[in-house]
């Protein structure tokens, strides 16, 4: 599993095409008869219009409309099974999204005259919604203000099964309108909203301390997908927040895929009608609000105790108090110098069975029995687990915001503790006398080299189907990583690694170098297949085809240099990373397939070093 840069498709003439053709570009039909003849009848009544624009203006969370019949049905057909059948699909999956695309269909403009005979309601579709008829509908509903004909932004997407996209608002560039157009299939039956797939909508909050509003960790409005429907709202920043939830269906043998056709209307570009050239710095998107500094305060440590000097041993105190937790192995001081130099190689360790056997055994049973109580465990089957699962009762509380990462956190202690011993309670002591006290700083130390100076901690609960934090950076200094990953796990089946050592469910994670120069550099693909042309068709392959295929080779083989580390989830395992300035960290979205939630004790330590004295100055 190999993460890397994923690039977004650029309306340029595909490589694949003879020569003749890299700069003879069809003239996209504007003109007004194609919205009449291909569009429902009345769509553009000054009656409609009105009617949607008072929904438009009621719309909750975030100003949206719902067109339920957007499309001439023929014609949707025949642009469905043109899009089935002569178009292929690139797997993309980063840390915000997995999703099957096309190329940006801007890409039609450059196609032969026997390529555009493959896919002519496709090409009709297209230029039916950015004719100036409909850019007007969608002004005269929104109040957007002039939307640009030439700057065409769409592909088709396919959500197979396990795919999905995370809370963002859309914000890039000169978007002003984002939208939606269904064409799930099997159509006669329609698609059922338990197949999952829906578009989540999220309110806003002002949280204090924040500069900007911020979404509610739970979607407020969820809109199944339906065939032919039509979604579509004006980007705003810090307030269009949505994500699309899990699909649960979509292999090549129960014949369901949730199809859409989605895209932007560009803000009117110079030498357009109504072009107006900016005035004020545009406005930070949701992705570059990811790079402000973190919210949870770092406690120091008490000056009273003298601070533990790497290459100390550890002091009998110190191992009768970490032998409370930990497995012996890793208090022995052969052990502590083999890690020190594997860490000192590598910045990074991870150890197995880290706590000990007793301790480790009652914890995974107890875990494994609240996923069952909170109806999130193996025996739950495949489907989409409920916002709030596992949520209140004192024990798990939701953390958002979304944009960022969602995921639940241990609740605060309140009234008398249970008469037996839960998961939580276990959790609580980690969390609250091992990974701050100072005999684990002094083990830090040994393991690391490095001189821990304050630290944050939490206890992390990702849920199937529900949470992840998306990929993050600290701009100003180097932070040492600490996880105790007490994930459980179920083992081979069948000889194979399923599950979550397969990173088939997801949750892992993973560090990646910053990439200089790019617009989006916190997003990152993690599948393992090659980029494909921008509209690739299912016709015979040619010359030119293959030169772009060995260009796609080579560019993914560049970005693949990207990734530092991915580790898989497990239970009762330590990472230990030293993550310098710039480097991006996420834990993945763990998939609806997961037979249970991701655990870990999470800790996060601001580091010093201590400087060696030079023997001739000593």
């Amino acid at each position: 599993m190999a993460p890397t840069r994923a690039r977004s498709p650029s309306p340029v003439p595909p490589a694949s095409l003879p020569p003749l053709y890299k700069k003879a570009k069809h003239a996209p039909n504007l003109s007004p008869d194609v919205s009449a003849l291909n569009f429902t009848p009345d769509l553009f009544d000054s009656s409609n219009t009105s009617r949607l624009r008072k929904e438009y203006l009621a719309s909750e969370p975030f100003k949206h409309v719902v067109v339920s019949s957007l499309v001439q049905d023929a014609l949707l057909r025949r642009v469905k099974d043109e899009c089935v059948e002569r178009l292929s699909f690139t797997e993309k999956e980063t840390d915000i999204y997995k999703v099957h695309q096309t190329g940006d269909l801007a890409s039609l403009s450059y196609l032969s005259q026997s390529q555009i005979e493959q896919l002519p309601s496709l090409l009709t579709l297209r230029d039916a919604l950015y004719s100036p008829p409909f850019r007007q509908f969608l002004r005269d509903v929104t109040g957007c203000g002039p939307l640009s004909g030439t700057k065409q932004d769409m592909s088709v997407n396919s959500y197979k099964k396990g795919c999905h996209l995370l809370n963002h608002d859309d914000v890039i560039g000169t978007r002003r309108v984002s939208y939606i157009l269904y064409l799930p299939y099997p159509i006669e039956d329609g698609w059922k909203e338990e197949w999952g797939g829906s578009l989540e909508l999220y309110p806003t909050v002002k949280v204090p301390g924040a500069e900007l509003p911020e979404p509610s960790a739970l979607p407020s409005k969820i809109i199944p997908p339906a065939w032919n429907q039509f979604i579509f709202f004006e980007v705003q920043p810090n307030k269009s927040f949505h994500s699309v939830g899990e699909a649960i269906v979509g292999t090549p043998e129960d014949g369901r895929d949730r199809l859409s056709i989605s895209g932007w209307f560009h803000s009117a570009q110079e030498d357009e009608e109504g072009y107006e050239p900016p005035t004020q710095p545009a406005e930070k998107s949701s992705r570059e609000q990811l790079f402000a500094p973190g919210t949870d305060p770092f406690i120091p440590y008490s000056d009273s105790i003298p601070p533990p000097l790497p290459g100390t041993p550890l002091s009998d105190a110190h191992i009768a108090e970490l032998k409370l937790y930990l497995n012996p192995v890793y208090l022995k001081t052969h052990i502590l110098g083999g890690l020190a130099s594997r860490f000192a190689d590598e910045s990074s360790v991870e150890l197995h069975t880290f706590l000990r056997d007793e301790l480790a055994d009652e914890l995974e049973a107890g875990l494994r029995e609240r996923d069952a109580l909170d109806g999130l465990g193996a025996k739950r089957g495949f489907i989409i687990s409920k916002h709030d699962a596992g949520l209140g009762e004192g024990r798990w509380d939701v953390k958002g915001p979304p944009h960022k990462h969602r995921y639940c956190v241990l609740s605060p202690p309140s009234g008398d503790p249970p008469s037996t011993r839960t998961p939580e309670m276990i959790l609580r002591e980690l969390k609250e006398k091992l990974f701050p006290s100072d005999a684990f700083r002094a083990w830090l130390a040994s393991v690391t080299s490095l001189l821990p100076l304050s630290q944050t901690t939490e206890v992390r609960r990702f849920r199937p189907g529900l949470d992840y934090t998306l990929a993050t950076a600290e701009q100003s200094e180097s932070r040492l990583d600490v996880v105790l990953d007490l994930t459980p796990g179920e083992g081979p089946e069948e000889g194979v690694e399923i599950g979550w050592e397969s990173g088939a469910w997801g949750g892992w994670e993973c560090y990646m170098a910053p990439h200089e120069g790019e617009e989006d550099p916190a997003v990152y693909r993690s599948s393992n297949k090659k980029a494909a042309p921008p509209l690739p068709t299912k016709a015979k392959s040619t010359n030119g085809d293959a030169d772009m295929n060995a260009q796609a080779d080579q560019s993914d083989e560049e970005d693949e240099d990207g990734t530092l580390l991915v580790a898989q989830p497990g239970f009762n395992r330590l990472l230990l990373v030293l993550r310098d300035e710039g480097v991006m960290h996420f834990v993945k979205y763990v998939s609806a397939s997961a037979k249970g939630s991701r655990y870990d004790v999470c800790g996060e330590w601001q580091v010093g070093q201590v400087e060696e004295e030079d023997e001739e100055e000593a």
